[in-house]
């Protein structure tokens, strides 16, 4: 009898163990895979960009999240940061491409870094796409005499953890952001005012799109694939068909000084940052409709030294980055989609974008 139960007991355990792993319980959540991530760009002399992670439980806010893990300073500029499967790769225009785990911001590997060298791998890199366990990174190449960028590659690394260039495939000038569709990759490139188009494994330009306005980068929205361009008076959202990659339909929305800062917000809505500039940078978050092409609030909210936006889906609130002039830390402005602000947050210096992790 005691054999009978001891063997119903260890059945029944045995049971319950395959159950539970069975069941897709998930494992504990890192410190840093909930929450607001805050990029901060960094100021170009000291190359003192970093990532900051506020708490939406608690308010706590942690600076420099890449030293306090890595126990050194990241050393770069922060352009980007593109989240990828487990892991996030902090993009510097300084030269470098740093992945780290996204659950702890341990690093992983990197690419670049040797800007110093005769022949660096990375230049100016502006963002990373991962397609196929290989790392894009587009890059704007050297300045000539002129200030131009007529040797601007994309660079392939074949390996999502990074290591060495393994080809840099020639692209049109200022290339800014990817997108992934069927099998290509779609980029935008800035002062060539173009849509290139990279036939993934192939890895080289086949042709490219002439576009209105500079383009900034791609949106999907309402099921529908849009590039975002602009000009000292305009801006543009450019329908793209899914198939050929032709322009099928253009809202265009007149609006003073916009600049690059854009985020969308729900019903077809975005918002975007226009600016005098030098010397006074008198700064307005302004409300559009890309559904209808209207301007909905020229001046939602106003101020100085506006450099970033994010709109949180979950409470409906846009986040406005303010970079005090570079002058040490900046703020993140929440306000209300009234106008209305809610609370400030401390960031580190130059903040200029958001990812949200609810």
């Amino acid at each position: 009898m005691k054999n009978l139960k001891l063997l119903g007991y260890l059945l029944a355990l045995s049971l319950f163990i395959y159950s539970c792993e069975g069941s897709g319980e998930e494992r504990p959540l890192g410190e840093y895979e909930k929450g607001l991530l805050i990029i901060n760009e960094g100021n170009f002399s000291s190359r003192d960009g970093d990532i900051s992670h506020y708490n939406f439980n608690t308010g706590e806010v942690q600076q420099n999240i890449f030293e306090k893990v890595n126990n050194r300073p990241f050393a770069g500029v922060i352009q980007n940061l593109v989240e990828d499967g487990d892991y996030f790769y902090i993009v510097s225009n300084t030269g470098k491409v740093e992945i780290v785990n996204k659950v702890n911001f341990q690093s992983l590997g990197s690419v670049g870094g040797n800007i110093d060298d005769e022949d660096p791998e990375l230049i100016q890199p502006r963002s990373a796409i991962v397609v196929d366990n290989k790392i894009y990174i587009a890059d704007y190449g050297p300045f000539n005499a002129s200030f131009a960028n007529p040797d601007s590659f994309i660079a392939i690394v074949n390996s999502p953890l990074g290591g060495e260039v393994a080809k840099k495939a020639k692209t049109s000038s200022r290339p800014e952001s990817f997108h992934q569709i069927n099998n290509d990759l779609l980029i935008a490139c800035s002062a060539a005012r173009t849509i290139d188009v990279m036939r993934i494994g192939v890895d080289t330009v086949g042709r490219s799109i002439e576009v209105t306005g500079t383009p900034v980068r791609f949106l999907e929205d309402g099921g529908k694939l849009y590039l975002f361009t602009r000009n000292s008076s305009t801006v543009f959202f450019h329908e793209i068909n899914k198939s050929n990659y032709s322009i099928s339909n253009t809202t265009e929305i007149n609006i003073s000084r916009p600049t690059s800062k854009l985020t969308l917000g729900e019903n077809g809505e975005a918002y975007v940052i226009t600016s005098t500039g030098w010397p006074d940078y008198n700064d307005a978050v302004a409300k559009i409709s890309i559904t209808s092409g209207q301007v909905i609030d020229a001046s939602l909210y106003e101020g100085n030294g506006f450099y970033g936006l994010g709109f949180d889906y979950f409470d409906k609130n846009i986040y406005v980055a303010e970079n005090n002039g570079f002058q040490g830390s900046g703020t993140a402005v929440v306000i209300n989609q009234s106008g209305t602000k809610v609370k400030t947050i401390p960031t580190g210096v130059g903040p200029s974008g958001f990812i949200f992790k609810r």
